[in-house]
């Protein structure tokens, strides 16, 4: 099939190196360069250059609004269109344009997180699972019908970088899969079960040693690998990337050896945090193990 692709992260390029090796990719939407870097130089998405490395034109409109854009868009006379955390709003006359429509993968099984962060909710509110969806877009915001999804467990030590990258290749699996039989029949969502992945707010990393311990494990394992959660050690502010809920009971915030952290102990005896990883400001993440060679924790975190 002709198929547009419209992406930019990372989590992005599993799913289009997946489409163009069965399909033919007419072009390739993704965001502009922004600059990046030391030297704040405008850099291209990770979709930008793979699609580069695949030979495929890329296109990098600032927005989808101006019927200009929206006539070489339909000009492409694609059978579907492929989004997966593009960045912009379609039109409805971007959606309508592909013969087949516009597809998008999203990282939950809908309709649980909606939304711009589903990964890192998922995570952080302890769901035993998540997936992915392939949704028929509509104009609502990941409101559309679904045609296929893939679920997977969310281990005791998963983080939303393990997640990540487990559920891109689960999504680039899904979705040719999909595409290789449509059209599908697709199933209106469920009204009830509804939930929204509101965009990570840096103001929520900071680490509370006051709450329960299960709840801060998954705040460090939902936050990692960003914006990551943090806690301040002898005035310096340290990010805490892996960790694991462990027995132990003292005051909040008392180092129990190693990087063990008491927390509110909830109502169970599991109510300490081991740090796994961690990462000094201008070090590298390093193993808690790594990290405490020649640094002594004091005996309690604020």
């Amino acid at each position: 099939m002709r198929v547009i692709f419209m992406g930019t992260p990372e989590f992005s390029v599993p799913a289009l190196r997946a489409i163009a090796a069965r399909h033919e990719v007419v072009a390739v939407y993704s965001q502009p360069p922004r600059a990046a870097g030391r030297g704040q130089k405008p850099r291209p998405s990770a979709v930008h250059r793979a699609a580069e490395e695949l030979g495929i034109e890329v296109r990098t409109p600032l927005r989808l609004r101006d019927a200009a854009d929206q006539a070489d868009f339909a000009a492409l006379q694609a059978d579907v269109a492929v989004v997966v955390a593009y960045g912009l709003i379609l039109p409805q006359p971007v959606l309508n344009a592909p013969r087949l429509g516009c597809l998008n993968i999203h990282a939950s099984l809908l309709p649980r997180w909606r939304g711009a962060a589903p990964i890192h909710r998922a995570v952080m509110a302890g769901d035993a699972e998540t997936g992915v969806a392939i949704m028929q877009m509509e104009a609502g915001l990941d409101t559309g019908p679904v045609l296929a999804e893939a679920k997977t467990v969310i281990g005791a030590e998963d983080t939303t970088a393990d997640l990540h990258d487990r559920l891109a290749a689960m999504g680039a699996d899904l979705v040719v899969d999909v595409l290789d039989r449509l059209p599908l029949p697709a199933v209106p969502q469920a009204a009830e079960g509804v939930t929204y992945a509101a965009k990570i707010d840096k103001a929520e990393a900071r680490v509370d040693w006051t709450r329960p311990a299960a709840e801060v494990d998954r705040l460090i394992r939902g936050l990692s690998p960003f914006p990551g959660a943090w806690c301040e050690i002898a005035g310096e502010r340290v990010k805490l990337l892996r960790s694991r809920v462990v027995a132990g009971q003292a005051f909040p915030g008392q180092v129990l050896g190693g990087f063990t952290i008491a927390c509110g102990t909830g109502t169970d005896e599991l109510g300490a945090v081991e740090v796994l990883e961690a990462q000094r400001s201008g070090k590298r993440p390093m193993s808690a193990q790594e990290l405490l060679r020649g640094w002594e924790l004091p005996a309690r975190l604020d």
